[in-house]
């Protein structure tokens, strides 16, 4: 039984590229979801492969989750067409498009054909992955929140509060017993003072008498 190894390379962001071994017994459908796998893309998505020349110029079409049109016009579908039937040339080329509402398209390009002689492999398989796919397009960005809105947030839930009991915050030291702290520090000359307070009037006295 042979096996083809690809090379498959986003067209747009080609430092990002997969290597996939897969028996030529295979399908489309079993191509397509190995690639997938390696992007973390969704797999349940319109895509289709094209049978393409050097020049990247699409040719026949092998579609999953085809539109009625494409039904009509009695397109290949992926879940039935075997990869050896689309393949004539050792360095087999196919133009690839996935998700045809926010479409990513991949230049395939066949680079080996080998025998499977070991059979415990599993195919199809991931045997080389170089660079992280793109966020797919229209993923959720999370919007960061302002340091001090994040503060609040993790506070009042982190104790189990509700933002409405914020007014009850005050009363936490006296539920924790926390006594209270003066915050006004300690004079070490207050008791000297304190003991000279009568020798002003004395003198202020003495003065007065003459």
């Amino acid at each position: 039984m042979a096996v083809y190894r690809f090379k498959v390379v986003f067209e747009d962001y080609d430092d990002v590229v997969r290597e996939i071994e897969i028996q030529s017994k295979q399908t489309f459908e079993d191509f397509h979801r190995i690639i997938q796998q390696s992007t973390g893309y969704n797999v349940e998505s319109p895509s289709s492969f094209y049978v393409s020349n050097d020049y990247w110029i699409k040719g026949d079409e092998i579609a999953y989750l085809p539109s009625a049109k494409k039904i009509d016009r009695g397109v290949a579908l992926m879940e039935k067409s075997k990869l050896s039937n689309f393949i004539d040339d050792p360095h087999q080329k196919f133009y690839y498009t996935y998700n045809f509402d926010r479409p990513y398209d991949f230049h395939i390009e066949l680079t080996k054909i080998l025998l499977d002689d070991v059979t415990a492999t599993v195919y199809p398989r991931i045997v080389r992955s170089a660079g992280e796919a793109p966020k797919p397009f229209g993923a959720v960005v999370a919007v960061p929140v302002s340091d001090a809105a994040e503060e609040d947030f993790d506070f009042l839930h982190e104790e189990g509060l509700n933002p409405e009991d914020a007014h009850d915050l005050s009363e936490l030291n006296e539920a924790d017993d926390i006594p209270a702290v003066d915050d006004e520090p300690e004079d070490e000359f207050d008791e000297g003072f304190a003991d000279n307070e009568h020798v002003e009037d004395e003198d202020h006295g003495a003065k007065e008498d003459y």
